[in-house]
Order: structure tokens, then C-alpha cells, then sequence
């Protein structure tokens, strides 16, 4: 899962990031409201993790803002504001779930766990290349309808190149569609990645060409 995480104290942020990623999520960290509020627009994350207080933006006016456009991904609110007056004014704000601080990270683990569950089943939209087809709901590749078992950081590479329908995809851009961005991880793993993809794809009829220092392009090649 994509999560996009707002939260202005780094050392609490990085902690929170750290965790979530060790359990397999990829995750965009931002601390400041302003640069919140234009990053919210425009991203695809699954699920919102928002500090009340922020700088810039405030926490409430970036749900309000979320819900008045009917954006309605599952918002966990985060707030050292104990008082059940401040959880209502989040709740009825459009906040899904409310943590309050300090709070012991497998409890926010536990919270992201039940919200995914909760989540309405996203619309099917299936992608087709060649004889595989891709379930973007399902984040599943398959092959003849076979599911392919392709691990979880290479699917989100394939999906990232799927996605830009032939188009040169820079190391950068891939490494933060997998694992969100600014995540402390080396561009050179995004290089094994794309290996071992082009061994999987390959008796498919499916290339992955580099360009060296632009970046990386799939593409569908017919059997003669």
C-alpha cells in the first residue's frame, strides 16, 4: 500500500516511515502543510496519515480540503490534543481514525492493518501487454489468467513502467514509485530489480531496454 504521511517533527516522521516501510509499505513524507496541500492533489497514495498541527497548513484544513473535492481515501489524524471535543471536531472533519501522541507504533501498524481492510474494493481496471494481463486493483500480474508470483518491489517497478506506456522512466522515478519519496534506499537496487524482472518477462515477449543515464523502457515485442 501507497501511504502518504504528513507529520512536521522529522525524528517522529522517519520513525513512523521507517516502520511502515519494514512492513512492506511504500511511503511519501512530507512536513509542512503548504507543501502538503499541493502534494495531496495530485498523488495516488491509498491512505493519509495527518499531523493536526502542521505549519503553513494546518491538519483539519487539509481534511476538510480532501473531503470538499470527495477525495475519499481513509485518513488517520495524529495530535497530541487529548480532549474528546478535539477527536469529535477531527471525526466530523472527515478523519477516518484518530491517534493520539506519544503512541507505540504497532498500535498505528495495527490502525493502517484495519483501514485497508475497510476500504471500498477499488474499481477493476485491468491493463493488458502482450499476453499478460495487469489487475491495477489488485496490484496482481497475470498470464493466461495464472497469477504470476512476482515479489512486491518488482510488481511496483513493473507497474511504474506499465504505466508510462513505452516511455523512458528514470532510476529516481521508479525508486520512489516503489518505496515512496525520498526513501533512504540507493538507486542501484532499482537495477536488480529491473534484472531479475527481465528474466521473468522475457519468455512473455516483454523487454526492458535501458538508456544509460535516462533510464529504463518496456516494451511488447511480437513473436515472428
Amino acid at each position: 500500500m501507497r501511504i502518504t504521511l504528513v507529520e512536521d517533527n522529522v525524528g517522529l516522521a522517519k520513525g513512523i516511515a521507517y516502520r511502515l516501510q519494514d512492513a512492506g509499505h511504500a511511503v511519501d513524507v512530507l512536513h509542512d502543510g503548504q507543501e502538503a496541500s499541493a502534494f495531496l492533489r495530485d498523488d495516488i497514495s491509498d491512505l493519509v496519515i495527518l499531523d493536526i498541527n502542521l505549519p503553513g497548513v494546518d491538519g483539519l484544513t487539509l481534511l476538510r480540503a480532501l473531503r470538499a473535492r470527495d477525495d475519499q481515501r481513509p485518513v488517520i489524524l495524529l495530535t497530541a490534543r487529548a480532549q474528546t471535543e478535539d477527536r469529535v471536531v477531527g471525526l466530523d472533519a472527515g478523519a477516518d481514525d484518530y491517534l493520539i501522541k506519544p503512541f507505540e507504533m504497532a498500535e498505528l501498524e495495527a490502525r493502517v492493518r484495519a483501514l485497508s481492510r475497510r476500504r471500498a474494493t477499488p474499481h477493476r481496471r485491468v491493463i493488458n501487454i502482450g499476453a499478460l494481463s495487469f489487475d491495477t486493483a489488485a496490484h496482481q500480474l497475470f498470464a493466461d489468467d495464472v497469477p504470476l508470483d512476482i515479489p512486491r518491489r518488482e510488481l511496483s517497478v513493473f507497474a511504474c513502467l506499465l504505466s508510462a506506456e513505452g516511455r523512458l522512466v528514470s532510476k529516481e522515478a521508479l525508486l520512489d514509485y516503489a518505496y515512496g519519496v525520498g526513501a533512504p534506499v540507493e538507486e542501484k537496487v532499482i537495477e536488480v530489480y529491473v534484472s531479475r524482472l527481465r528474466a521473468r518477462l522475457k519468455p512473455h515477449h516483454i523487454t526492458i531496454k535501458s538508456q544509460r543515464g535516462l533510464g529504463y523502457q518496456m516494451l511488447f515485442e511480437s513473436p515472428r
